[in-house]
């Protein structure tokens, strides 16, 4: 059996069971909207990895190409030269689970077999269809993300009649669409999507009704806020700041998104700050233990 290779099937209670779980997210990218560049290296990637660990991130989500507002498609055969080493690397040291951010059928695969157990799919199964079987075929967990269009055009004017109903209609049906091409239950988990194909209003309205969609969905629920667009919108000229503040100065800001998702019934929080978001979790645990 291949190293990579799954044993059994990927349960999301496994890692936010009992309490929930913080996702640190490493991106090998030169593009990325927060990082690009810094860890798109494999030594830099691999090392980012093990400090968000020691951080307290209870699983590492490793992406080789961006989704930010705008960006490019990338190639399989680059995203694969980008993400396969650094998820090899990482699951020799077995710490974590680790999950693969692609929406690519072959990409997952290689990642799969080189030793992530998730993915993370932000087209939910609609850009490539068969990474539903990929993931079924190998026992991994699958998270369903809502994205309105693709990331080039995503921001782009995006309307919704009544975005909580809408976002969770869409992941309803690609939840269903992911158990039909044989993917557990216990394996699933969704994400509305903060920040993609969405404004400002239409992220705070489904933070808002976040308990809705959980109680909805039925399936762990991932919210990924972590220094997004919105945030530096809301804080700009704040505590004396001078306009919108740039992503890597708006982990304060996450932190509060991250503490309201968790109250509301996130399981999972994905962010680029693993250690503000463990410490919230752990005393969140604390005070609910306490009451």
């Amino acid at each position: 059996m291949a190293a990579g290779t799954i044993r059994g099937v990927f349960r999301w209670a496994s890692v936010c069971g009992r309490r929930p779980a913080v996702m640190g997210i490493v991106n090998v990218t030169p593009d990325s909207f927060a990082d690009g560049g810094r860890y798109d290296d494999p030594d830099r990637a691999v090392a980012h990895g093990h400090a968000l660990v020691a951080a307290g991130a209870d699983l590492l989500d490793v992406g080789g190409e961006s989704t930010r507002p705008g960006a490019a498609p990338v190639g399989e055969a680059e995203e694969r030269r980008r993400v396969i080493p650094v998820i090899e690397r990482l699951a020799l040291d077995r710490g974590v689970p680790l999950s693969v951010d692609t929406t690519k059928a072959s990409v997952a695969a290689a990642a799969l077999d080189a030793g992530a157990v998730v993915v993370n799919d932000v087209s939910a199964g609609r850009r490539h269809p068969a990474i539903l079987e990929v993931a079924a075929d190998a026992g991994a967990g699958y998270l369903a993300m809502h994205m309105r269009g693709e990331p080039a055009t995503m921001q782009d004017d995006p309307r919704y009649e009544d975005v909580v109903a809408e976002v969770g209609d869409f992941l309803v049906d690609r939840l269903e669409a992911a158990r039909a091409a044989g993917i557990d239950d216990a394996a699933l988990a969704a994400d509305p999507g903060i920040g993609f194909g969405k404004t400002t209003d239409h992220n705070l309205t489904l933070l808002a009704h976040l308990d809705e969609l959980c109680d909805r969905l039925e399936v762990p629920v991932v919210v990924g806020p972590s220094r997004k667009r919105f945030l530096g919108v809301l804080t700009a000229d704040v505590a004396g700041s001078i306009g919108t503040p740039p992503p890597d100065e708006r982990d304060d800001a996450t932190l509060a998104v991250v503490v309201w998702a968790l109250a509301r019934g996130a399981r999972v929080v994905r962010v680029h700050a693993a250690r503000p978001a463990a410490q919230a979790v752990a005393l969140l645990d604390a005070l609910a233990e306490a009451s």
